[in-house]
């Protein structure tokens, strides 16, 4: 059987198209958005993933991939680069790597707290760092990821004051040069080991400790081969939640509106949960059997700010935000 074509039946065959009567298959189906991260599906941030692809699910199908299953520990932001990934949870010490300046906010004792943390990422100083970051790396920055201050946890007993008493201790850190300086600012011996790998490393004594926030260590059961907690706080921990600019460019205006709405909201709740899981868990391990102690923190302090003004990294660092970040009111 054949259909006859004309003119009138080209012209109302358009006119449907226009009014949204005819809407090809492919448009109904949401775009999908692989999005990649280290922590488990236990961790407050798989959440807040999780209440992100809510919010968007009409738009959007936003696949988590978490445990480092898709991408391992620090080569997100490079798949990214590659379009090989949509989004990703990324540390600041992995964009370090291919822009030096951020080297200072990966810095010791740099931020006082989540609030401080989130001030400077409104200011107009971390606009800039931003800015840098995005231009350079070819990404959209979404907003900072809070999940906890950092704190050394150890498996020997040994009592820890000062950054001396840290001196041999081998000291789980991430890999990356700024994760190694990190260490070394604590006094310790940084030991490059993957997240996922971290647990085995202290059971066996591959390792001593690590350095993680509270919630963390609950997560990922570190308190069960670890006999103390040092209370040393020396880095407001964040990753800077991120999609490819390639997906972020071809979004809509509106869309790109709504999409960092969803983000604005996703992060907000996080940010609180960390908090408020912070403030608990350090009871919660003492009654657990652990001890759990501050040290000599302007010791710590003073100490890493040493370490890291006489660094390399430190000429990298764009000249007066060290200034601007501690002035600032959180």
């Amino acid at each position: 059987m054949t259909f006859p074509i004309d003119r009138r039946s080209v012209l109302r065959a358009g006119a449907a198209l226009a009014s949204g009567a005819i809407v090809p298959a492919w448009a109904q189906q949401p775009q999908t958005l692989r999005f990649a991260a280290v922590f488990s599906d236990k961790d407050i941030r798989a959440e807040m993933m999780r209440m992100f692809a809510e919010e968007l699910k009409a738009d959007y199908k936003v696949e988590l991939h978490l445990n480092s299953t898709l991408f391992r520990q620090g080569t997100e932001l490079v798949a990214l680069q590659r379009d090989n990934l949509e989004m990703g949870n990324i540390s600041p010490q992995d964009i370090s790597r291919q822009v030096p300046a951020w080297s200072l906010l990966t810095s010791a004792y740099l931020f006082r707290d989540a609030n401080h943390l989130n001030a400077f990422f409104a200011s107009d100083a971390g606009a800039q760092m931003k800015k840098m970051a995005e231009d350079q790396l070819k990404i959209k920055i979404l907003g900072p990821t809070f999940f906890g201050t950092r704190h050394v946890g150890l498996k020997p007993k040994k009592k820890i004051t000062t950054p001396q008493d840290l001196a041999g201790i081998k000291l789980r850190m991430p890999p990356g040069d700024a994760w190694q300086m990190l260490g070394r600012s604590l006094g310790a011996n940084p030991t490059p080991m993957a997240y996922a790998e971290t647990y085995t490393g202290l059971q066996t004594g591959a390792i001593d400790g690590q350095d993680n926030p509270l919630p963390n260590v609950q997560n990922m059961k570190f308190n069960e081969v670890m006999s103390q907690i040092v209370l040393t706080s020396h880095l407001v921990g964040f990753d800077v939640l991120s999609v490819s600019q390639k997906v972020w460019n071809g979004m809509s205006p509106e869309k790109q509106r709504a999409f960092q709405a969803a983000a604005n909201k996703a992060i907000a709740y996080s940010t609180a949960e960390h908090v408020k899981r912070e403030q608990q868990l350090a009871e919660e391990f003492k009654r657990g059997g652990l001890e759990v102690y501050t040290p000599n923190l302007q010791a710590f302090r003073e100490h890493a700010q040493k370490v890291y003004l006489a660094s390399d990294e430190a000429k990298n660092w764009p000249q007066g935000m060290l200034e601007k970040i501690n002035a600032m009111k959180s």
